[in-house]
């Protein structure tokens, strides 16, 4: 019935996270709020961990990424668990820095990471860079001279795969703003530029063919597409490079018709293509790394709303008004993102009515699911939407003035904040 594990249904018919009712939580914390479940967080790092260990004899690491939903207590437990970290901006940076994650275990992504960005990475010694540009390289090659270090870097390349998702998401193909294609000879280019620039240490590539994808096929092609590469690189110019990042894109469950892999069968199916294709063409077993995304946080969390008002229009639609909206969650405004939604005080009752909820801002478009059942609801009552734990937070924005919800964590019967709701003053902060 649930997206998640981490979900149920108590004795009063409340939605529970992590044994927690959310009813409970919404009167403890408020509305709109972001509520994760942490041993459901952890216990999917730790399936990554434990597919590198079991498929790739532990040598390689899964990252995870920032850019999902990043605060300075997510960082901590991925430090605790032994994640690598997936950023893709100084902000990100900071924030991980702040938290204590060891800076040799970060991965710097970004199509246009800009000078003042560069020189912090380096200054900070961030583990890699993964460069996506030769202007990029080459403005990195100056900054490691003038600080005196030596950066190790991937290459991200477009390995030409079209992954079928949407539009948005995808990265993998020729048409997309990040990284260098293969079908051109821009990322042979890049390579022998990288292995001639003082200061840089070219140690392996990246890939990235987009998100929520569902079939491992498209990873498998991908693996074999750059390993050909790097058999490429050591031909042409003799440089066996260690590391190759396969990125991720691993499918989550947004409602009932979403059927992803388990995730540790996308890292069997995937190591037996790397190990058979490095046999083949005589390559040295690279270190493997794996981005998984969405995949570790995303359904461990809930968005959890107050509904103001419920406007019955005949024969056109009922909307369901809570008290969030796109400033909280704009996935549906962008790319018509699916979400289950359910009346948290009333998870048990039959879903028998058909509804849009729709959000407080001031836009025709500020909706987070159109045409979904739920239960005959009023004013007063909880909605909760489902997997919201990735790119929710993430994305959130001060629309309308409106102040940021917070990130709860639940874990063992305890909620904590991570990020405190935003206030007033918050808002003016910076203002002059």
């Amino acid at each position: 019935m649930f997206v998640s594990d981490c979900l149920q249904i108590n004795e009063s018919g409340h939605l529970t996270i992590g044994g927690m009712d959310t009813v409970a939580l919404a009167e403890q914390f408020g509305t709109p709020a972001y509520i994760m479940d942490e041993n459901q967080l952890r216990q999917n790092c730790r399936e990554y961990l434990r597919s590198i260990e079991q498929f790739y004899g532990g040598h390689g690491l899964p990252l995870y990424a920032s850019k999902a939903c990043c605060c300075t207590e997510i960082c901590r437990i991925m430090a605790e668990e032994g994640m690598g970290l997936d950023v893709c901006s100084g902000g990100e940076i900071f924030t991980a820095l702040r938290a204590g994650f060891p800076p040799e275990r970060m991965y710097f992504h970004g199509n246009n990471k800009t000078p003042a960005e560069i020189d912090y990475a380096v200054r900070e010694n961030i583990g890699h860079f993964v460069v996506d540009n030769l202007e990029e390289l080459r403005g990195l090659g100056a900054v490691a001279v003038a600080q005196g270090r030596r950066v190790r870097i991937l290459l991200r390349v477009k390995p030409g795969i079209d992954a079928h998702t949407h539009d948005f998401i995808k990265t993998g193909q020729i048409d997309s703003k990040f990284g260098f294609a293969l079908e051109t000879g821009e990322a042979l280019l890049a390579a022998e530029a990288a292995l001639q620039i003082p200061h840089l240490e070219l140690c392996g590539i990246h890939c990235h063919i987009g998100s929520q994808i569902f079939d491992a096929a498209p990873f498998e092609l991908a693996a074999e597409v750059m390993l050909g590469f790097l058999a490429q690189i050591k031909e042409r110019f003799g440089a066996e490079l260690g590391v190759l990042n396969l990125g991720g894109g691993f499918g989550i469950c947004y409602d009932e018709d979403d059927q992803p892999l388990p995730y540790a069968a996308y890292i069997e199916e995937v190591s037996k293509v790397v190990k058979a294709t490095a046999a083949r063409l005589g390559l040295a077993m690279p270190y493997i790394i794996v981005e998984p995304g969405r995949s570790i946080p995303g359904s461990t969390g809930v968005t959890l709303y107050r509904v103001g008002a419920v406007k019955e229009i005949p024969s056109v639609r009922t909307y369901v008004l809570i008290d969030g909206g796109m400033c909280d969650n704009p996935r549906y405004i962008l790319y018509g993102a699916k979400y289950r939604v359910l009346c948290a005080n009333k998870a048990a009752d039959p879903a028998d009515q058909m509804v849009t909820v729709a959000g407080r801002c001031c836009e025709s478009g500020d909706l987070i699911q159109e045409f979904t059942r739920l239960p005959a609801v009023k004013p007063g009552d909880v909605l909760a939407v489902l997997s919201t734990g990735a790119y929710n937070y993430a994305m959130a924005s001060h629309y309308n003035r409106i102040p940021n919800a917070p990130v709860i964590l639940v874990r063992d019967g305890i909620p904590r904040v991570a990020v405190r709701r935003e206030n007033y003053e918050d808002l003016c902060r910076n203002d002059l």
